[in-house]
């Protein structure tokens, strides 16, 4: 659904149904975890954060054990964090104000999950759904 913001009510007059069938619907899609919650989508530049990147990791030391997500996890400008198949073990996608705090992070990011990292910078989102 395009806006998350619509009420039962239109929801039930989109569909034909009473508020009541969609009510009882909404509610089993929630318990099935099919909708996982409702969001606002809030525009990093609005805020701030001008500069967007791919940050791809790898273990500086295999030996070590594989905590990356965990570490990384309270550092403020990264925004997720994806396992993938490929030479590098995560990407994580980080958003900052400027190519300073890009470096400012990725030298946060290097020491607290002692990683080797490769970025590539964001020029352009055509979507983000």
């Amino acid at each position: 659904m395009a806006d998350g913001r619509a009420t039962l009510s239109n929801l039930a007059e989109k569909a034909s149904l009473s508020v009541s069938a969609v009510q009882s619907r909404v509610r089993r899609l929630e318990a099935r975890g099919v909708i996982r919650g409702y969001t606002a989508h809030v525009d990093p530049e609005a805020l701030g954060q001008l500069l967007s990147a791919f940050v791809a990791i790898t273990p500086l030391d295999p030996s070590q054990p594989d905590d990356a997500p965990a570490v990384l996890q309270h550092i403020p400008g990264i925004e997720a964090c994806h396992s993938v198949a490929g030479d590098e073990s995560y990407v994580l996608l980080v958003r900052v104000a400027s190519p300073r705090h890009l470096e400012q992070l990725l030298q946060e990011i290097r020491a607290t999950a002692n990683v080797r990292t490769r970025s590539t910078i964001i020029l352009q989102t055509f979507y983000d759904r």
